[in-house]
């Protein structure tokens, strides 16, 4: 078996790929990098001509090839060689007729945990959509910020306890919501200090959420390590890295407890299944990122099927109606807050063969940051 073509596609907001083979098999994968798409779409490309003629299932061969073929890497590139990953081993799994998790181990679960996105620039929109999220029979909301997802043209200033305070009396409003059967994932968006970032993770502690996600910028490894060791709740960071190096400096710093490696950002499954174990041996479970398509959501999913540190997994809303709901013809099933481990061979799902014509390419945003109310950049 040979591959034959590697053909990106833009739909929607989304970049995927389709590799075909000469027997006819074919494979889907998906990129993260959803910020600058089209850079990750053009590595695509580039790293379809060295696949065009080789054999599919040589997949960590492959992997090896396009991560070190240059110095150069990054989120654009890693994307591409994430999408390229999922996509091989759809084929593979095609191609043995099982499931990609059979080929990684085996499953370990018949379903996997999810936890509800809940989004709203006012307060009373976040309590409704954790109420939401209860009468749904999810166990879990995640995406939720103390903050408010406001619109960036509104400059911002806030003074530190009223900052402090509102955010605190937040959480404690989503608690009182939430009761004691629903977990809280609290998303912080990298936009504290830390110090900040300390003196809030000490407020929100006794409400008990489930992990603080991303409360600083993740580029420092050590500030974040820093944040951990002065305050008593989990910390979940890693969505914004990408090798198993990157994760084993922030494990070796004990600066997480829930790793989150994004699949079509952290190496697709080859490279994520690695990161999942190098957490295990630090007793560290994973909360695999996912703010992506159903393609991705498919992908996370043969992650956790096989890996036995899994702990919870993101699902974007809207999975089952338009947009998103016209990407795929198979969409996975979600029963009371768990989606159900697929026995589909390869990564269990299909683009629509109409995808681009029904989900027309988006151009994701222009170059553009919110402002404080002085001018100048809110860093996050």
């Amino acid at each position: 078996m040979k591959i034959t073509s590697v053909v990106p596609i833009l739909a929607d907001r989304f970049l995927f790929v389709k590799i075909f083979t000469d027997n006819g098999l074919v494979g889907i994968g998906e990129s993260g990098a959803w910020g600058f798409l089209e850079a990750s779409e053009a590595a695509i490309v580039k790293f379809g001509d060295y696949l065009i003629g080789k054999d599919p299932l040589l997949i960590e061969h492959h992997w090896q090839t396009m991560y070190n073929t240059s110095n150069f890497r990054g989120a654009a590139i890693m994307g591409a060689i994430s999408a390229i990953d999922i996509a091989l081993w759809d084929i593979a799994g095609k191609n043995f007729q099982v499931p990609v998790y059979q080929l990684l181990g085996g499953k370990v679960r018949d379903k996997a945990r999810v936890y509800y996105h809940v989004y709203g620039d006012t307060r009373q929109k976040l309590l409704d959509g954790i109420k939401e999220a209860k009468d749904s029979g999810f166990t879990a909301v995640g995406h939720l910020t103390p903050f408010l997802d406001e619109d960036i043209s509104v400059p911002y200033y806030k003074s530190h306890v009223d900052k402090m305070k509102s955010a605190i009396d937040a959480v404690e409003m989503y608690r009182d919501v939430a009761g004691n059967n629903l977990d809280l994932c609290i998303e912080i968006h990298r936009r504290l200090t830390p110090a900040e970032a300390i003196v809030l993770g000490r407020g929100i502690e006794q409400f008990y959420p489930m992990f603080y996600e991303d409360p600083i910028l993740p580029d420092n490894l050590d500030s974040m390590a820093e944040v951990a060791s002065k305050i008593n709740i989990p910390i979940a960071t890693g969505e914004r890295i990408h090798t198993i190096y990157e994760f084993s400096m922030l494990l070796n710093r004990n600066a997480v407890q829930y790793i989150r490696p994004d699949v079509c950002l952290a190496g697709g499954l080859t490279h994520s299944k690695k990161i999942a174990a190098l957490a295990e041996a630090n007793y560290v479970n994973v909360v695999p990122h996912n703010p992506l398509s159903p393609v991705s959501t498919a992908a996370c999913i043969q992650l956790a099927a096989c890996i036995p540190n899994f702990a919870i997994q993101e699902y974007p809303i809207g999975e089952n109606i338009p947009p998103k709901s016209l990407l795929v013809k198979n969409p996975l099933e979600l029963e009371n807050g768990f989606l159900k481990i697929p026995d589909t061979p390869g990564i269990g799902i299909e683009l629509s063969d109409d995808i681009q014509e029904q989900c027309p390419p988006i151009k994701y945003g222009q170059i553009n940051t919110r402002r404080h109310f002085d001018g100048s950049v809110v860093v996050q």
